[in-house]
């Protein structure tokens, strides 16, 4: 049984995600040290909230950023996901784990933000996360802020909601989703599972 760790800064749906994981036949457990998280193997980054206070909530990462960067792999989801990046402007501006290049910005266009329900995802290539996942299936999201200046080849879906974003990445170790798989019913757990398959 694969052991995944959700890192507890604060945010909200964790019980959700470590419940859509024993379903899976995984277990995962709420870990605030970071120093603990090399007992896992693999580490999942949850996210609702605001983007500067959860970075301060993290607080030292390097030994986080130094077990991605030898090859623990990690997946962000919404909040947890912009956090992968080098830094965002909300609040005021935050450096975020510096994992992927890109900078998070608001979400462009004449739409109603923040951006809360049902979208579909494109399917860019190939991709991990996705896999045994139908083109232009519906996820849920709920966020206000979207990757920019990112690069091109770890994306492996985009929505529209505004402007066309990256809703799901992947870099060798390093997995990224904009919906929450957690809230997303049986295709969001499927996104669990491919990743906990990966862990394997």
């Amino acid at each position: 049984m694969v052991r995944v760790a959700v890192l507890d800064y604060g945010v909200g749906n964790l019980r959700s995600i470590i419940n859509g994981i024993k379903k899976l036949c995984g277990r995962a457990e709420l870990i605030r040290d970071v120093n603990r998280l090399e007992d896992y193997d693999g580490i999942i980054l949850p996210g609702v909230g605001a983007f500067k206070s959860a970075i301060a909530s993290i607080g030292d990462s390097r030994m986080l950023v130094d077990l991605v960067r030898e090859g623990k792999p990690i997946l962000g989801i919404c909040l947890g996901y912009q956090l992968l990046f080098e830094e965002s402007v909300e609040g005021g501006g935050a450096e975020g784990l510096g994992l992927l290049e890109g900078r998070v910005e608001k979400i462009e266009g004449e739409v109603k933000l923040p951006h809360i329900g049902w979208n579909n995802v494109e399917k860019a290539e190939d991709s991990t996360l996705l896999e045994n996942i139908e083109e232009n299936t519906y996820f849920y999201f709920a966020h206000s802020y979207v990757p920019k200046f990112y690069n091109r080849e770890i994306v492996k879906g985009y929505t529209t909601y505004g402007e066309r974003f990256p809703s799901v990445i992947e870099m060798k170790n390093i997995y990224g989703t904009q919906f929450h798989p957690e809230k997303s019913s049986r295709q969001g757990l499927k996104v669990l599972g491919n990743f906990l398959s990966s862990l394997r």
